[in-house]
């Protein structure tokens, strides 16, 4: 094994061992970490030369979070805007000072909030349009519902 192709064994380990670091150190967000391999490494025999070369696969990345905090039946900082592309993987987690039911339209996916138990939703969007996420609470109580608005747009 020529030192070219040593260094370049050692390099690809080193980027391996990184990023299993920054998937292994990710966690925080509204799911467990999932005990299914992300990065893995292998190795394969040259055509041209005979030798080894390292080569590397990871996992796409999981889709980003959008938090969304009610505080005594108000989105903290406003209602936000969530934009996405058709086919995209929607994470939104939702947490509350007091029970509530959140609702959003058009995909027909209700999920209870409680103090400590945040409202998760993941799902494909797959419809195109600009669809809200609602407070049943706030609007039962005569206030304005809206806590979020997805936009989907084409892909």
């Amino acid at each position: 094994m020529s030192t070219a192709q040593r260094i370049a064994l050692i390099v690809a380990a080193v980027v391996v061992a990184i990023v299993a670091f920054v998937v292994a150190g990710s966690g925080g967000d509204d799911e467990p970490q999932r005990s299914s391999a992300t990065t893995s490494a292998q190795t394969d025999t040259g055509k041209d030369s005979g030798e080894p070369q390292a080569t590397t696969e990871t996992s796409p990345p999981e889709p980003a979070v959008t938090q969304i905090q009610i505080r005594d039946g108000a989105v903290v900082g406003g209602a936000k805007t969530i934009d996405v592309v058709r086919g995209d993987t929607v994470r939104i987690v939702v947490s509350a000072n007091a029970p509530d039911d959140i609702h959003l339209h058009g995909y027909d996916i209700e999920r209870s909030v409680e103090p400590g138990r945040p409202a998760r939703f993941r799902f494909k969007a797959d419809a195109e349009g600009a669809f809200e996420i609602e407070s049943h609470v706030a609007e039962d109580a005569g206030r304005d519902p809206l806590v979020a608005r997805l936009v989907v747009s084409p892909s």
